[in-house]
């Protein structure tokens, strides 16, 4: 069981804890998680909403089902507005507490977690990310080449998600889509879902060719707007094609550019002037693409030392401080290790 879409969880009040627990516990069990695995999930659920509720304003939790190597796992994240944390190393150990408490929260939770970091600052808020997997994952260790991150949350109300995200890497190529369905809903789930199934059949090399391709796919739905980039990895260079409001920066350590999409909509009318858009390599570097669910002022130099943690901090800082809450929200990251 894997998703693209993540589970929110309001966790600002101790009256949603018990429901929070719940449906993260029967998530696991739906996903095939051992008795062993579930309760520690159980315990890290608990002591995420508990430090929420002590030390937090605002505090959420996002949980969706991943996968990696073929082996299952859990991943939770937690975003707040609070007072932030002054030494996180120092919070993490066990018997640490500043609310007369036991303190095992952070020491706990990064002990049962395969995968643990946290993102703090002084009077700005605390970004805590895990995974958990079913089974030890041989080379999770082991420096990736290729990250790819994505967060995405549906409108408020709803429980289909119009916005989606899919990612295709091979020996040559990186080719990444982010698609928004027009307006919210199941209408704009399907119309999305149409576009990724064209997306993942697509043989083209070229993102302007692969749009084409999707737009003739998908003309049966209510259409949507999206953007492929592709990174050639023989030819080292990135190629970018856009239809629609979907915002893309390419962020580098010494050159950070926008993305400038066509007008037009995916299945109804798309320019028969797309270009692709090509920009050089340079090592380190992280495409971001958001759906217009994330407001577009954003600069990731407002987050010193977020490129040293997990790439989902980009995505979570970002929902953090720039989500709308009004439609469908969606933030997917690319960063090239090689």
């Amino acid at each position: 069981m894997v998703s693209a879409v993540h589970l929110r969880f309001n966790a600002s009040d101790r009256s949603y804890f018990a429901i929070i627990k719940k449906e993260i516990h029967a998530l696991a069990v739906k996903a095939g998680f051992t008795a062993k695995r579930i309760g520690e999930i159980d315990i890290i659920i608990s002591e995420m909403v508990s430090n929420l509720s002590k030390h937090a304003v605002d505090g959420e939790l996002f949980v969706k089902p991943v996968e990696e190597e073929g082996i299952q796992g859990m991943e939770i994240i937690s975003i707040d507005n609070g007072p932030g944390i002054n030494d996180v190393p120092r919070m993490m150990a066990d018997g640490m507490s500043t609310t007369n408490t036991l303190g095992h929260g952070l020491g706990a939770i990064r002990r049962l977690s395969d995968k643990f970091q946290v993102y703090s600052r002084k009077d700005w808020g605390t970004v805590l990310y895990c995974t958990v997997y079913n089974e030890a994952l041989p080379s999770f260790t082991k420096p990736k080449k290729i990250e790819i991150r994505s967060l995405i949350v549906p409108k408020t109300g709803e429980t289909d998600c119009g916005d989606g995200f899919y990612a295709k890497v091979s020996k040559d190529h990186i080719k990444l889509f982010l698609g928004d369905g027009l307006g919210h809903g199941k209408d704009a789930q399907v119309a999305v879902q149409a576009a990724i199934e064209a997306f993942r059949s697509c043989p083209e090399n070229s993102p302007r060719e692969t749009l084409r391709f999707m737009h003739a796919a998908v003309k049966k739905t209510r259409g949507l707007v999206g953007t492929v980039v592709i990174f050639d990895l023989q030819e080292r260079k990135w190629s970018i094609c856009g239809v629609g409001n979907i915002f893309s920066r390419l962020q580098g350590a010494s050159v950070s550019k926008n993305y400038v999409a066509h007008n037009g909509i995916i299945g109804l009318n798309i320019p028969n002037t797309m270009r692709d858009e090509e920009v050089a390599y340079e090592r380190g570097q992280t495409v971001i693409m958001c759906s217009d669910g994330i407001k577009t002022r954003w600069d990731l130099l407002r987050y010193p030392g977020i490129f040293r943690c997990d790439l989902a901090f980009v995505g979570a800082a970002l929902f953090k401080d720039f989500a709308r809450n009004t439609d469908d929200m969606a933030i997917a990251a690319c960063k090239i290790n090689v």
